[in-house]
């Protein structure tokens, strides 16, 4: 595994809201657990800037890490990572042992390759929509892909993958998946400005009905004028009479 992510970690004497709040006013430290694996839960406390540090690697989200406690290591996923909805300051912790044989349902991102190559972008100028930028799947702790490859180099105009079209890494797979859950994951539309034209075509020709509406009532407004104009006459060649 690439770029092994090691977190050093104290236990956590102190429990409870008020000196949860301590431990990372005080302590620049944030406070976690680690539990699974049929073993007992630790309370445990992780270092603000190496859990900050760690946060800006994607593999932390995804690969196994390592938990440094009291010279012991403990092999962990990330369950959940609360952070403070406001100033995103980071709050808990969760981590869950593993070995290499746990089976996990982990969060994957999509890696598109050949998105400059594109069919549908160099030769019909159409528009790369990722309608999905990471997968929940179920595999190995060991197997645990970084990101599952999705090549797109021969993507024509209007065509699409999908989840059911994609070959996972052994031994992984998205759990339920059938064409009822299946979802779009990338297509190629055309550009914005060919639709925008047809919107204006669609549009000037209902224009031309309008205007034929309207020739059509001014014609009436003029017969009917002309109709009141000879009354009129008519009524004032009676009145000379």
């Amino acid at each position: 595994m690439s770029d092994e992510i090691i977190l050093n970690a104290d236990l956590r004497i102190r429990t409870g809201t008020n000196k949860t709040r301590e431990i990372r006013r005080e302590d620049s430290m944030v406070p976690a657990i680690i539990y699974g694996n049929d073993e007992e839960s630790k309370n445990i406390k992780v270092k603000l800037n190496e859990l900050t540090k760690a946060s800006e690697n994607e593999l932390f989200y995804t690969q196994i890490l390592k938990i440094v406690l009291e010279g012991h290591e403990e092999k962990v996923v990330l369950k959940e990572l609360q952070r403070e909805p406001v100033k995103g300051k980071f709050l808990h912790a969760d981590f869950q042992r593993v070995s290499r044989k746990t089976k996990l349902k982990v969060l994957v991102p999509f890696r598109f390759i050949g998105e400059e190559d594109c069919e549908g972008v160099k030769v019909d100028g159409g528009v790369i929509a990722k309608a999905i930028s990471e997968i929940e799947i179920a595999c190995l702790a060991g197997n645990i892909p970084e990101a599952i490859e999705i090549d797109i180099t021969e993507l024509k105009l209007n065509e699409s993958i999908r989840l059911t079209e994609i070959n996972f890494p052994e031994g992984a797979e998205i759990p339920s998946l059938d064409d009822e859950y299946d979802q779009m994951i990338v297509s190629v539309n055309p550009p914005r400005a060919e639709i925008e034209e047809e919107e204006l075509i669609v549009e000037g020709e209902e224009g031309d009905v309008l205007e034929g509406e309207e020739v059509v009532e001014g014609q009436s407004e003029t017969e009917e004028s002309s109709k009141e104009s000879s009354e009129e006459s008519s009524k004032e060649s009676e009145d000379n009479e």
